[in-house]
């Protein structure tokens, strides 16, 4: 025998309580056991890869190894770099970190093949030592989103240098940058200024820092440590430790002398903090959690008390919301975005034929192509990602506007409406008003014609509690 079981409602809010509990808990669970791991690591030289694009979850993760290591009580931290740049934001944000540590912050670009480019150049400008294997190289530090866009030269005449500059020897003069607009000229003047602020702290190279920036000058290690760029040219970790031991670094509140030479080294492993972070400031997983979330909403709507659908859409928006936040985002795209969805939701409830429909998916395309503002790599939406929800998006809405207009064609089902053209059986005979039974029970009816009891006749309309019956002549013999 089966008993029967009683499902009590779920309510949305203490469900998403209970899971940000969840969350926190397993965040100061992380951070105990990191700071009870601590302690063990004393005296070593803690070493953190940077490997790929600069981003938020890369530079969270690296600043705080860097607290960590100086928890620690590590000798020195070491930053091992191989990056085609990343996003400005991050980029500054480690770089105060790296500016404000009280512990030594090495940069080590490796290995051979490896690069500083963009976003690493800042980084290395900023460390107290900057170490390169062979074989790599630094530079390349415009700000890509904003860089000018070159522009035909100027028709001119002959000028009186022409003739100078034709003559065998002469050289000419290094070409002027790209004005560009107003906007342009602010952002890029602001980097260079920023560069060489860093240059002129650590005592490298102010003029080449000026020419990374606004020429996107690169240079090999060797060239590097020449010009003073960089400060040791060196094949592996053990020979950079070797070379620094000893090395005086200055830090915010005290001098120290480097003893790295014996030094145990420790790399510090990515954790879940970092992978979690690094997966949702994805730009297409930022993406697909946002147009997620609003799905999870629209069936929420749709099928008030469901409560699933509208707590997992907030907790995909949240965490979207979260990603895009972190992200350079073009507002204006997003908007675009949500303006979109809107449209194909009043499709489905007014329909237009279509038009709406249609401005809906445009919108939502071109919201989408240009949501990421930025060319940094890695920091794009893939086209066939959009497509995809695109095509999906415009599915769901077409499949829900037909499901309307054929739920408009059919009989109602319900209400007195339904009622009519129903059938009803005389329960006496009568002329003019009587007694029919329909639908279960008894009703009153009026009829134009003369009854007999047990003739059938059909309903055709209902006026309060009375029905208004015609003999069925169907059944008639």
């Amino acid at each position: 025998m089966l008993a029967a079981v009683r499902i009590l409602p779920v309510r949305p809010l203490p469900l998403l309580i209970t899971l940000l509990s969840l969350l926190l808990g397993i965040h100061w669970a992380a951070a105990q056991g990191a700071e009870s791991a601590a302690p063990g690591r004393e005296g070593q030289v803690w070493v953190a890869d940077l490997d790929g694009a600069l981003g938020p979850a890369t530079a969270d993760f690296i600043i705080r190894a860097m607290a960590d290591a100086r928890a620690a009580g590590a000798r020195a931290f070491i930053i091992r770099m191989d990056t085609p740049g990343g996003l400005d934001k991050s980029m500054r944000q480690l770089v105060k970190e790296i500016l404000s540590a009280d512990i030594p912050v090495v940069t080590f670009v490796a290995p051979d093949g490896a690069r500083a480019a963009s976003a690493g150049t800042y980084i290395a400008y900023a460390s107290h030592i900057v170490a390169m294997a062979p074989a790599t190289n630094i530079g390349s530090s415009t700000p890509v989103s904003i860089a000018p866009t070159p522009r035909m030269p100027e028709p001119r005449g002959p000028g009186p240098n022409d003739a100078a500059e034709d003559q065998p020897g002469n050289v000419p003069e290094k070409p002027s940058p790209t004005a560009g607009d107003a906007m342009t000229r602010k952002v890029v003047n602001d980097a260079v200024a920023y560069l060489q602020s860093l240059g002129e702290l650590r005592e490298r190279n102010i003029e080449w820092a000026e020419e990374t920036v606004r020429f996107g000058a690169n240079l090999r290690a060797s060239e590097a440590l020449e010009q003073n760029v960089i400060d040791l040219v060196v094949p592996d970790m053990s020979s950079l430790l070797a070379q620094i031991d000893g090395w005086s670094v200055t830090l915010p509140e005290r001098t120290v002398s480097l003893d790295v030479a014996t030094a145990e080294v420790y790399v510090v492993e990515t954790d879940w903090q970092h992978e979690l972070l690094e997966v949702i400031t994805d730009p297409t997983i930022a993406y697909g959690l946002l147009i997620f979330g609003i799905y999870g909403l629209i069936l929420e709507f749709y099928n008030p008390g469901m409560v699933f659908p509208s707590v997992i859409g907030i907790i995909c928006l949240l965490l979207g919301a979260y990603g895009l936040q972190m992200l350079p985002i073009n507002y204006a795209g997003l908007a675009l975005i949500v303006v979109g969805i809107a449209m194909m939701i009043i499709e489905v409830f007014t329909p237009t034929l279509g038009i709406l429909g249609f401005a809906g998916v445009a919108a939502f395309v071109f919201g989408s192509l240009i949501l990421m503002d930025t060319q940094a790599p890695g920091y794009q939406v893939p086209i066939t990602v959009i497509a995809a929800f695109a095509a999906t998006t415009a599915g769901l809405a077409l499949f829900a506007v037909g499901f309307a207009v054929r739920a408009r064609r059919q009989r109602v089902t319900t209400g007195a409406e339904s009622m009519v053209g129903g059938r009803a059986e005389v329960q006496h005979d009568f002329d003019g008003r009587g007694l029919v039974w329909a639908f279960g029970e008894q009703w009153n009816a009026r009829c134009p014609e003369s009854v007999r009891k047990g003739d059938r006749v059909i309903i055709t309309a209902v006026d309060g509690i009375t029905l208004i019956v015609k003999p069925d002549k169907q059944e008639e013999p």
